[in-house]
């Protein structure tokens, strides 16, 4: 289905939203459709969030998020993440990376926490009373554990789907898998729709069975600025111009203004791209995996 309607259908203000990729296969399309269509009060759950959760904050679409090392990468901070969070307009749970991990893992086995150790002596369980601890009933030792986090929706990017709705990922994919099986709702946007034949050629590449997935969505370039392997590479120069432009409200009101309200979709999106700077991001990509 269209973006704007799978967003319509199945984000509701007030979710636990998660939008998940690690650096790679962002869904920035879909975060800029739920800024565009005015979403509240959602709960943002992300491992790393980087420059879509700033977005999404500066379009007053988040009353919380909970997440793992949060900023800019290789830039900086979240400029506007930042001054939320100081400022006290959202609140936030902070993990590890593997904690928030354990804590999908916790959510998709139908489990009610996880344990790991990597809490112990740390200052992270003062700063997140959510992070407790246990003893060990086989050892008696003293086990930190994370509850399960189960979102309403995850929000994925992935380089293919069948119409059947299996979805293939490949290159560094992140918590994608763990994302979909604890959420209630799955919603996908893909840079390809290919025939079940393609899928069955190399079906380890398949992160998310169609069953698990509620909605996919046909949207080239919906991850960019991040990258999606094999696709488009990642647009390094708009990185470090968020941060010029996260400094400024009114700076942020322009590209607002022109990238997502501005736009229709994420095909006028990229086609009100320069050329040059979608020549710059695609000529060197093959469309394929690198192996099957």
């Amino acid at each position: 289905m269209p973006l704007s309607d799978a967003i319509a259908s199945y984000v509701h203000d007030g979710d636990t939203v998660y939008a998940a990729g690690f650096t790679h296969l962002i869904p920035f399309a879909a975060g800029h459709e739920i800024i565009r269509q005015g979403k509240r009060n959602l709960t943002l759950v992300r491992a790393t969030p980087d420059l879509i959760y700033d977005q999404l904050i500066a379009g007053g679409c988040a009353a919380k998020i909970i997440f793992s090392w949060a900023g800019n990468p290789g830039v900086g901070s979240l400029r506007i993440l930042r001054k939320a969070v100081e400022s006290k307009q959202i609140g936030i749970e902070e993990y590890t990376h593997f904690g928030l991990v354990m804590a999908l893992t916790a959510g998709a086995s139908k489990l009610p926490f996880m344990p790991l150790i990597s809490n112990i002596g740390s200052d992270l369980p003062a700063a997140n009373p959510r992070i407790k601890e246990i003893e060990c009933p086989y050892t008696g030792r003293k086990v930190s554990v994370v509850p399960a986090i189960n979102p309403d929706v995850a929000i994925i990017h992935a380089q293919r789907a069948s119409i059947g709705g299996d979805i293939q990922a490949w290159g560094i994919t992140g918590e994608q898998k763990e994302a979909a099986f604890a959420s209630s709702r799955v919603i996908v946007t893909v840079e390809a729709i290919v025939e079940e034949e393609v899928i069955r050629k190399s079906p380890q590449l398949t992160v998310i069975p169609g069953f698990k997935v509620t909605a996919v969505s046909h949207v080239p370039f919906g991850a960019h600025p991040s990258y999606a392997h094999s696709y488009y590479e990642r647009d390094n120069e708009f990185y470090v111009e968020w941060d010029k432009i996260s400094a400024n409200p009114e700076a942020v009101k322009s590209y607002f203004a022109e990238w997502v309200y501005g736009v229709h979709d994420r095909e006028e999106y990229k086609n009100k791209l320069p050329e040059s700077t979608r020549r710059r991001l695609m000529d060197s990509q093959t469309a394929e995996p690198a192996c099957h």
